[in-house]
């Protein structure tokens, strides 16, 4: 059963959202791990403090006087009655050492909450667990970032480093490395087998291995025992495509070059200083070679030197002949360390896309700079990297070709610590929500 304790101070808010936050919890953890098996879970209101207990928590979160609240306040409040519901699950059950490694029961519970969050709400401003949100944490002073396999007594950050970075590792491996199905199925696995016991970091990702049969050691190194980063990048792309060696082709190619090329500045300068040549006042002087008609016309023998190559060619070769395909040749860079998946999307001159995935197996040989050739069907006028941000990649200025720059933004801002939420009047209250006082208009 889901209940909420509360007094009338924290209304509206709790009445509308705590017990409903408190389902929401056990239905989504419960899916991903396993059934809930105490008979109630109960969220306490207090002003500030957030505070798990087994079946019972004690969540921040209360309205202004007048009832109204900002947005901040409200998820904010969501959010803690999730992530403390949660704490059941990790480590009350599943039953690891906090002390020792805070990341398995705040940064498992944590991505667990990002995805409650989801499911309560589609458009929930998660703070934790998107792979954009860890950017700046990832690429700071690494003197300052400790590896996630740091006792917890020993790091720097504590809230980056044992909530968000294990999160945002876990939904990277769900979504882009893994897929949501083998995932879940082996996450699921991990919590069942762990139940009620005491499980270190390598139960965890033995687990993983065992159940999805995928190797991550390559994942663990990178995420959990480094303070690497994400930066990949697109240093060089090489268009290739095969030569039509059709005689009349080849010729209009070679026209269609000649009148796009600029002319040389001094030829320009010449038409003016250089009235006429003297090939152009004595015509003797032409030959072959400044007579195009002679020098680029089509010969017979060209023409049935074609009509060979063609019947040379195997029913394969021909249907790679005639296929135009595109073929580019790309190469990547891994400036931060990490390696990653290679999530490529080609956006074509006909204004249609594809996305080509590339395991992070491609860097086993060369961890630092790898080359792959596409083989795509149709011309592409631009190529991203991670276009959709699934990697935390902490420069996407070099992920593009052609290359691309993104714009900074600086704010100027002078922050008044007020609590939940935030300083001055909400937007409730900007727009005259809020119940008036006595003798109030």
């Amino acid at each position: 059963m889901a209940m909420s304790y509360y007094p009338k101070e924290g209304n509206p808010l709790w009445e509308q959202y705590s017990t409903k936050a408190v389902a929401q919890t056990l239905e989504t953890y419960s899916k991903h791990t396993f059934d809930y098996p105490y008979p109630v879970a109960i969220s306490v209101h207090t002003k500030w403090i957030g505070m798990e207990y087994p079946m019972i928590c004690f969540n921040g979160g209360r309205p202004a006087a007048d009832g109204t609240y900002s947005a901040r306040t409200k998820h904010g409040m969501i959010s803690v009655i999730i992530h403390e519901v949660g704490h059941n699950y990790f480590p009350m059950i599943v039953a690891s050492d906090e002390r020792q490694w805070t990341w398995m029961d705040e940064g498992l519970n944590t991505f667990l909450q990002y995805l409650t969050e989801q499911e309560f709400d589609r458009n929930y401003p998660s703070r934790r667990g998107e792979p954009r949100n860890i950017v700046d944490y990832m690429k700071g002073d690494k003197d300052k970032i400790s590896p996630i396999m740091t006792n917890s007594e020993s790091i720097h950050q504590f809230g980056n480093n044992a909530y968000g970075k294990p999160a945002t590792a876990l939904n990277i491996l769900r979504e882009t490395i893994m897929g949501r199905e083998l995932f879940d199925h082996a996450f699921k696995e991990y919590s069942q087998r762990w139940m009620f016991k005491h499980p270190e970091p390598a139960d965890l990702f033995r687990s993983m291995e065992d159940a999805s049969a995928v190797d991550l050691d390559w994942f663990w190194r990178g995420w959990f025992f480094t303070n690497e980063h994400v930066d990949l990048s697109i240093d060089k792309v090489v268009w290739y495509t095969i030569k039509d060696m059709d005689p009349e082709a080849m010729e209009k190619a070679r026209q269609e070059e000649e009148a796009e090329e600029a002319p040389m500045r001094n030829y320009e300068r010449n038409l003016g200083d250089i009235p006429e040549t003297r090939l152009e006042k004595d015509p003797t002087l032409n030959d072959f070679y400044t007579r195009p008609e002679e020098r680029y016309g089509i010969t017979d023998e060209e023409r049935h030197a074609f009509t060979d190559f063609k019947d040379a060619l195997t029913e394969e070769e021909k249907a790679m002949y005639y296929s135009g395909d595109q073929f580019y040749e790309i190469t990547f860079s891994n400036h931060g360390g990490l390696v990653m998946p290679l999530i490529v999307k080609f956006d074509y001159v006909d204004g249609s896309s594809e996305i080509i995935h590339v395991p992070a197996e491609i860097w086993k040989k060369n961890h630092e700079t790898v080359t792959k050739v596409f083989k795509v069907e149709k011309e592409a006028k631009a190529i991203y990297l991670d276009p959709y941000q699934e990697t935390a990649d902490v420069d996407m200025n070099n992920n593009a070709w052609p290359s691309i720059s993104y714009p900074s933004r600086f704010e100027l801002f002078k922050q008044n610590y007020a609590g939940w939420g935030g300083g001055g009047p909400n937007e409730m209250q900007k727009k005259g929500l809020g119940k008036k006082k006595e003798g109030e208009e």
